[in-house]
């Protein structure tokens, strides 16, 4: 694994990790609550974002209209059944979910959860890092670079590996605040 390799995979975590922490819920009404969400569909899965338009009209409420009017019973399923934790409320053309104010446990709960998010993304970038130096030291004893070569390649993949363990720390900051933010 080359340091570009390891930088990327490292990227890729980040968004990931940033992904993780779209989907969970602040209080204010967000479309990416449901970005998990998969709908029975002609007996496939399919994501929910792919079968309706969802809006936020104000910041308590998702709107999800689906583009196939037949499918609005099913897509209310999907959401019930998933773990959003919201109930829909279907009015024959629109299904609406409402985003009630989070309370001081759950703001507790949902910070807790950004936590493990962001510590999975550091164990990740953690992996990439062992496997990266396991391969600059193998290169190294296979005499393909010199042990100086080595170092420096490894004290490079270490200020990589402290970039990105830093963007992780700022998003679960960022999502910390939004979580307490009333």
């Amino acid at each position: 694994m080359t340091l570009a390799e390891a930088e990327s995979t490292m990227k890729k975590t980040v968004e990931a990790t940033q992904k993780a922490f779209n989907s969970i819920r602040t209080g204010r009404a967000n479309a990416s609550l449901l970005d998990k969400v998969q709908v029975e569909y002609y007996g496939n899965p399919a994501p929910l974002k792919s079968l309706a338009n969802i809006t936020t009209p104000d910041a308590s409420t998702i709107l999800i209209q689906p583009y196939d009017r037949t499918s609005l019973n099913i897509v209310e399923k999907a959401i019930s059944l998933s773990d959003v934790g919201l109930t829909p409320s279907n009015d024959g053309s629109v299904i609406r979910l409402n985003i009630p104010p989070l309370t001081s446990e759950r703001r507790k709960e949902l910070v807790k959860l950004a936590a493990k998010y962001a510590e999975e993304g550091r164990v990740g970038i953690r992996n990439i890092r062992r496997d990266a130096l396991d391969s600059i030291r193998k290169q190294q004893k296979a005499a393909d670079i010199s042990e100086d070569e080595s170092r420096d390649q490894q004290d490079k993949l270490q200020k990589i590996t402290n970039i990105y363990t830093a963007k992780i720390d700022e998003l679960l900051a960022e999502k910390e605040k939004d979580i307490s933010t009333v």
